[in-house]
Formats: structure tokens, sequence, C-alpha cells
């Protein structure tokens, strides 16, 4: 439905200004008069306006703080509207600001908090919006609060551990590409003028002609080489916004070597605990695997959980299709079978969740202890080559004198 903004007066004559979400203007114009406000101007958003936040998207680390706030203010007994003016009240964020502003305003209205929340899904996501729909409808909205800002806030501590532990392998790649390219372009061809005598005779070693050969193919065609790879990036990029691109990204992703496994088990343990999560606060099982699944962030892993979701649809239990896809580890899928047999599949799946993320930390942390090395010893051996390519000429040159 559409928005309207309105300006009215109410019975005392003072300017009372908003908006409402209606069919028509005329269905805005009875609601204003039915809350006896007499209106003086009714204006048709354009659609996406109230959508718009500063062309910024509320952080997780913000959204997860929004939770955890308002969660203590419900516990603690304050009104649903009065707890949403307080935290508006002490927003320092901006977007954020203006996301509480809009929900606050709906919800006086009379629309749900979850309803409000689903209209900006830069902010909160579908998991978010769900629980917080369980919350309110079966009486524990301060409880799904606390769980959706716990898990947020692990899932942001994950990621930002993960970045940090791939932060120094990635930046030794850099710097040694940059000094492979400077030792190619700037420092290798000076030598050309030196090896042409032994090339006359066809003394040059094989390894120093092919050094040389790249280095005049970079010298030569440096240019056209970045083209190339500038505009094939943006092939790449263009090919992984369609959805045939993304699913074979995400295959590609945890077929990888040393961190494929890691990736796979990430994605498992981020659908573990969605589900867990929101099966413990009352969301039926079919619409939380349907969340789930997008949320294991994973296209390969989701077509596997829409097959379970299928045979649960039929009667049948999850454990098997999920056995039958390959991707989920063994122990995880016995824990599953084991769990629904005694009725405690929303348990057991944060603790798999658990022990799936302390598991796959320790691998990562492995994992970027030996890549470093590698990269390090990769480095080096690059070097040596380009060294021993130099030095082999000018020992021969100075044995045959």
């Amino acid at each position: 439905m559409p928005d309207f903004a309105y300006v009215a007066r109410n019975l005392q004559g003072q300017k009372v200004s908003g908006k409402l979400t209606a069919q028509s203007e005329g269905d805005v114009l009875n609601s204003l008069m039915a809350k006896s406000l007499f209106p003086i101007e009714v204006k048709a958003e354009k659609k996406g306006n109230r959508f718009q936040i500063g062309g910024k998207k509320v952080s997780p680390q913000q959204a997860a703080t929004f939770y955890a706030q308002m969660a203590s203010l419900v516990r603690s007994g304050v009104p649903l509207m009065r707890s949403l003016n307080v935290l508006y009240e002490q927003a320092s964020n901006q977007a954020l600001k203006t996301v509480l502003e809009d929900v606050r305003s709906r919800v006086e209205e009379g629309e749900a908090l979850d309803v409000a929340m689903s209209r900006h899904p830069r902010a909160f996501n579908d998991m978010a919006v769900n629980m917080v729909k369980a919350g309110a409808e079966g009486g524990f909205l301060e409880d799904a609060l606390e769980r959706v800002s716990s898990f947020t806030e692990e899932q942001e501590d994950l990621k930002g551990r993960t970045i940090s532990a791939l932060a120094y392998p990635i930046f030794l790649a850099i710097v040694g590409t940059i000094i492979l390219t400077v030792l190619l372009v700037f420092f290798v061809p000076s030598f050309e003028e030196l090896f042409a005598r032994l090339r006359d005779r066809g003394q040059l070693p094989a390894i120093t002609d092919w050094l040389l050969w790249v280095s005049g193919t970079l010298n030569s065609y440096g240019l056209l080489i970045l083209v190339g790879f500038v505009i094939f990036g943006f092939y790449l990029r263009a090919q992984l916004k369609t959805e045939a691109g993304k699913r074979r990204m995400d295959y590609f992703k945890i077929k990888f070597p040393l961190l494929g496994g890691i990736i796979l088990d990430l994605a498992v343990a981020r659908f573990c605990r969605v589900l867990g999560t929101m099966l413990k606060n009352g969301v039926p099982i079919l619409r939380a695997l349907e969340i789930s699944r997008e949320a294991a962030g994973n296209r390969i892993l989701a077509t596997a959980i829409e097959d379970a979701s299928e045979n649960i649809s039929s009667g049948e239990s999850l454990a098997a299709p999920l056995s039958s896809s390959g991707y989920f580890p063994k122990t995880v899928v016995e824990m599953i079978s084991v769990a629904e047999e005694s009725n405690s599949l929303d348990r057991v799946l944060v603790e798999i969740a658990d022990g799936l993320e302390r598991r796959t930390s320790r691998r990562l942390d492995l994992a970027v202890r030996m890549l470093e090395p590698m990269m390090l010893l990769a480095m080096a051996g690059v070097v040596l080559v380009v060294v021993i390519a130099l030095l082999l000429p000018v020992f021969r040159m100075g044995g045959s004198f």
C-alpha cells in the first residue's frame, strides 16, 4: 500500500503532521477524521522515499545494539512506544535514527513492530523480523530480541576474526606482486644488452631467456594486459550478479583447496544457529527453514536445505535429505536425527553451531598460520628464480674469459 504524508489540525487548533499507509487518499481522510484531526494537506509519497536511509546501511553491529537495548527496556516494563521513543532520541547514528523514526511512526499508527521493521530490510533482516513477530505473538518479545542481538553479535565477531586473520596473507600477496612487477618491468630489462652476446652464441640459459621474454612482454604489452584484467574483472562482476554466476561462485568457494571446508562449515553453522534460534522462539519449522537457508549464505547449501523442506512438508524427517546432499558432516546429521527423535531440535541445533564455530575457528587459525609461511616461501622462491636467472649468465661470461 502507498504511504501518504499529511498535515492536519487537532481539536485545539494545533498543527499535526505524520504519515499513514492506506489504499487511497480518501482512506487517509477517513482515518484522520476518525482521530478527530482535520486535514489541511495530504500528499502521496514517492515510492522508495520512506525506505531511503541517507544512502547508508545500518550495520549489523548497530542493529544488535538496538535489539539489546530494546530487550532491556521491554524487560524492565517500559511500554513499547516509550521504548522506541527513548531509543530514537539517544540514537547517535543518523541512518539508525531515520529508521527508528519511521518505525516509531508506524507503530504509533497501529502497525505491528515486526511489520514496521520489515519495511527496512537494509536495517533488519528476515530472521530478526520473524523472531520479533514470534516473540510479540507468544509474549516473549524481550527474550526474542536478546537472542537476535546475541546471534548478530556472534556472527559479526566471527566475520571480524575471519577478515583480520586473512588480512596479513592478502597484504603479503599484494606486496609480493608489486615487488615482482617492479623487478620485471624496471630491473630485468637493464640486463638485456649485457646478455645479447650469449644469446647470439646460443649460450643463454633457458631460464634467463624465459625471464627476459616475460619482462619484454610486460614492457611491451603491460598496458594491454592491465586493460584485459580490468575488462575481465568487469565481466566477472557482471557474471556474479546473475543467479548462475552466484551459484558457480558459491560452489567454487566450498571446493577451494584448504579454505573450502572451512567456508562450508561456517555456512552450516550459520544455518544451524538461525534455525535453532527461530525454532526456540516459536517460528514454524517450514518458515524457519526458508529463512535459515538464506542465512547460510551459500546457494548450493540453500538448495539442499530447500529439498529438505519439501521432505518435511510430506511428513518426513529433516536429517535424511541433509545427509543425502553430501554437504552436511555426518556428525551434524546424526545429532539432528537424534534431536528430532527426542524433540530437542532447537537446543541441539544451537549446540551444533557452537561446536562447528569453535572447530572452524581453530581450523581457520591453523590455515592462516600455514598460509603465511607458504606465501613467504612463494615470494622467496620467485625472487630466487629471478636472481638465479640473472646470475647464471654472469657466471658463464666469467668462465669464458
